[in-house]
């Protein structure tokens, strides 16, 4: 499917991936990491649009260098997480307001997100009130915003060794929300829900997708 162009409320213009059916009874917003919308957030959007949701991946690297699709090198880590540095939370809400404001009008939005995006979707939850869901998949950033009220049912998703995530991030993001469903993965690391990735674990992955696609089927209807 071709990408499509999306204009935020402060008037700039960002790229998307949009996947899915027009005609679709249930919409995502899908969140990418800090590797750009790849081949891999591509994917991720088609396996959501073949269970029948509409779904756009909004390219949030758009506001500091368009285009951007990396792949999971030492080095496209360092230049991904340089890019994420540059470009203020409160803009890319924006951005993946823009994107929810695309889908189907009439349908629940739900908001997910991997990595960075993980932490974009909790913040679609708590800072926004666009969306009936919210799934967020190893969001480092989730810890530092935990005391905030999300307008939304929340699921969230952990590795168990998750270099960048410690257990205790975890159990204190529990502490301050009892009411949101969280998942941890025991023996994974980060980005385990990545089959491009080396810490790809296949058996978590389709579980946390299984959970996934079970907890928004229920709060989108």
């Amino acid at each position: 499917m071709p990408d499509i162009t999306l204009t935020a409320a402060d008037g700039h213009q960002l790229n998307a991936y949009a996947a899915g059916p027009a005609d679709a009874k249930r919409a995502l917003v899908v969140v990418q990491e800090i590797f750009g919308v790849n081949s891999h957030i591509r994917n991720v959007a088609d396996r959501f649009a073949a269970q029948g949701y509409a779904v756009i991946a909004p390219a949030l690297f758009d506001r500091k260098e368009r285009g951007v699709s990396l792949g999971y090198t030492p080095e496209d880590v360092v230049r991904g997480r340089d890019l994420r540095a540059g470009i203020d939370a409160g803009k890319t809400l924006l951005d993946v307001l823009a994107a929810a404001a695309a889908l189907p009008a009439g349908v629940k939005r739900g908001i997910i997100g991997y990595c960075w995006g993980g932490t974009v979707a909790w913040h679609g939850a708590t800072r926004s009130a666009a969306f009936s869901a919210a799934v967020g998949w190893y969001g480092g950033g989730v810890v530092a915003a935990k005391d905030e009220t999300a307008g939304c049912p929340v699921q969230l998703h952990f590795g168990e060794k998750d270099s960048s995530i410690p257990l205790s991030d975890v159990e204190a993001i529990r502490a301050a929300q009892p009411g949101v469903d969280i998942h941890v993965y025991q023996g994974a690391q980060h980005g385990f829900g990545c089959d491009e990735r080396g810490s790809y674990s296949a058996p978590d992955y389709e579980l946390a997708q299984r959970r996934s696609l079970e907890f928004l089927a229920r709060q989108l209807g």
